[in-house]
């Protein structure tokens, strides 16, 4: 007698409001750099410039911002269910070379990476963790569900899914808190033979270092769209000293904005009708280069206050990336269950990304930091983010991509 047929469902959520206020007193805890981090840091930043590369070939001259870390991390945990060609496809399309990195080790520096990341800091709050909603019915195999839950801390919760809409709406629920109501309404359906649900919440808030004054924001500043076309923005303005660096080879400046907790945003605004040739020459190797070109220096700077979200169906996109065997009929997840038979029907990821001066904390700390300084401060270069630009979120400590994200209009949330 043949075995049911189920199907299952990745979902990965996010959230990124960063909001701009000051640190708390006090220093912030420095975090150790790992040798385990390092080289499954590099696979995952070229997957999330693969990856990025793929999203702009779908939705081109659109937003683009997700958690490249968040994916990659819960594809590499419906790896350990994953068996034969299906498991190669996936380490494989997450950039892993299996001849060199045993499976073991890969798994080992996730843990690591992750731990790491989960590690408290003042000034940066940042939750990351994977839950499986499992079909009450399925018999699971014990070696998986020991290996999520010590190897990547997953939770496990038993799920009847007889109900689809209650089942969504639990999941949905369970996502909206974890992301304190950011990311809603993440799982618009669900197939009436889900059998096991992957979800990846992440919340991240942060504070700059050196904040912006609300004070100065300019509530109307022209942002350009399109040949010619603008859109009225706020416009974030600090005059402040920052690393930043010039590119040569690919036409676009650098900078780098320090939040509390040890990570790094990086700015990158591409010359007038370069952001293509940026696009496509996007790698580790390109990020390490841009790292060595920073210097610091008085910047005079003006960013837009934002926020974005995007969705994305990643069943449409990471077969194009090598994974494809794991969406058909020759998926092999037997490391799950042996007696029911289990397809990967949806990947599904939302990000939401809040960029401004002001957060919780903000309005009596800020407002006794002064930014425009007297006509005898240094003299300083002027960067105004008025176009198209790149945005990436970076843990210095792991030199993890948490966030990726491409802002072509401002106004469109």
């Amino acid at each position: 007698m043949a075995s049911p047929f189920y199907r299952l469902f990745l979902v990965v959520s996010i959230c990124a409001p960063v909001y701009c206020v000051p640190p708390s007193s006090g220093p912030c805890p420095s975090a150790t750099r790992n040798s385990a981090t390092p080289w499954v840091s590099s696979s995952n930043t070229n997957f999330a410039f693969r990856l990025y590369q793929r999203l702009v070939l779908k939705t081109p001259d659109q937003n683009v911002f997700f958690s490249p870390l968040s994916i990659s991390a819960s594809l590499a945990t419906l790896s350990l269910g994953a068996r034969s060609a299906t498991k190669t496809q996936i380490l494989q399309g997450l950039g892993f070379n299996l001849t060199h990195e045993p499976e073991s080790a890969i798994h080992r520096a996730f843990q690591h990476l992750l731990h790491s990341l989960s590690v408290p800091s003042k000034g940066l709050d940042l939750r990351m963790g994977s839950v499986l909603f499992i079909k009450k019915e399925l018999r699971l195999q014990t070696n998986f569900l020991d290996d999520v839950k010590r190897l990547y801390d997953s939770k496990v919760f038993s799920t009847d899914f007889s109900s689809t809409s209650t089942a969504r709406k639990r999941i949905n629920s369970y996502v909206e808190k974890e992301t304190k109501g950011k990311v809603v309404d993440l799982i618009q359906d669900l197939d009436p033979l889900t059998a096991m649900v992957l979800v990846n919440p992440v919340f991240f808030k942060a504070k700059w270092e050196k904040p912006f004054h609300p004070g100065y924001t300019r509530k109307s500043s022209p942002f350009l769209v399109g040949q010619g076309a603008t859109v009225k923005v706020p416009m974030m303005h600090q005059v402040e000293q920052f690393a930043f660096g010039v590119d040569p080879e690919l036409s676009c400046s650098v900078l780098q904005m320090e939040y509390s907790g040890n990570t790094v945003a990086f700015f990158v605004l591409p010359g007038q009708g370069k952001m293509r040739q940026l696009e496509q020459a996007l790698s580790a190797r390109t990020l390490r280069r841009w790292s060595l070109l920073l210097r610091k220096r008085w910047i005079e700077v003006f960013i837009p206050k934002f926020s974005i979200s995007a969705s994305y169906d990643l069943e449409t996109i990471l077969p194009k990336m090598g994974i494809w065997d794991a969406f058909n009929s020759n998926a092999d997840f037997s490391g799950i269950t042996k007696t029911d038979f289990l397809q990967l029907s949806k990947v599904a990821h939302k990000a939401v990304l809040d960029v401004s001066e002001e957060g919780t904390e903000a309005s009596a700390a800020t407002a006794t930091k002064l930014i425009v300084r007297s006509k005898d401060s240094p003299s300083y270069t002027v960067i105004r983010f008025n176009r198209s630009f790149l945005l990436l979120l970076i843990n210095k400590a792991t030199e993890a991509i948490l966030f990726l994200g491409k802002v072509e209009n401002p106004t469109k949330s």
